[in-house]
């Protein structure tokens, strides 16, 4: 009886959810459209993804995943994945999951429609380019998510 007097009472201290709703899905792409559209139009980005090794890309998509996983962390789970880790280690992967994954989709549409995303005929080329652009647009991303 005591435990669940306290979870009601963190509830109402705490009222941050996070569970990732529909509302999250739309903060996620606006942040990220904020971002995509002055640092996708630069001709230093498509040349970086012309010159960058594959190693360079996989590290700033690593550092891309841990950047946004700190943030989601500090501003969402600090303290509550030990009162139930299961189902805040799940929302906290789902969170950081979705919100590089619809980063990296609108980046690479906003690409593609500007043409610089040859999707076709140099997947690498196009690939390359939208994780460069995607690293500052999924922090955006993410800082929009928490504007309630």
């Amino acid at each position: 009886m005591a435990k669940k007097r306290v979870a009601v009472v963190r509830e109402l201290v705490e009222p941050i959810k996070t569970e990732f709703e529909n509302r999250d899905l739309f903060q996620i792409i606006i942040g990220a459209s904020v971002l995509a559209v002055p640092v996708g139009f630069t001709q230093e980005t498509w040349t970086l993804g012309e010159s960058l090794p594959f190693a360079n890309i996989y590290i700033i998509m690593a550092l891309t995943f841990i950047f946004i996983s700190t943030f989601v962390y500090s501003h969402y789970h600090r303290g509550r994945i030990k009162s139930n880790p299961k189902h805040h280690l799940k929302h906290f992967s789902r969170r950081v999951f979705f919100t590089y994954i619809f980063s990296f989709a609108i980046v690479a549409l906003l690409l593609s429609v500007i043409k610089v995303a040859p999707w076709t005929t140099d997947f690498v080329l196009a690939f390359k380019r939208t994780v460069i652009v995607a690293f500052p647009c999924s922090m955006s991303a993410a800082i929009a998510d928490v504007i309630k």
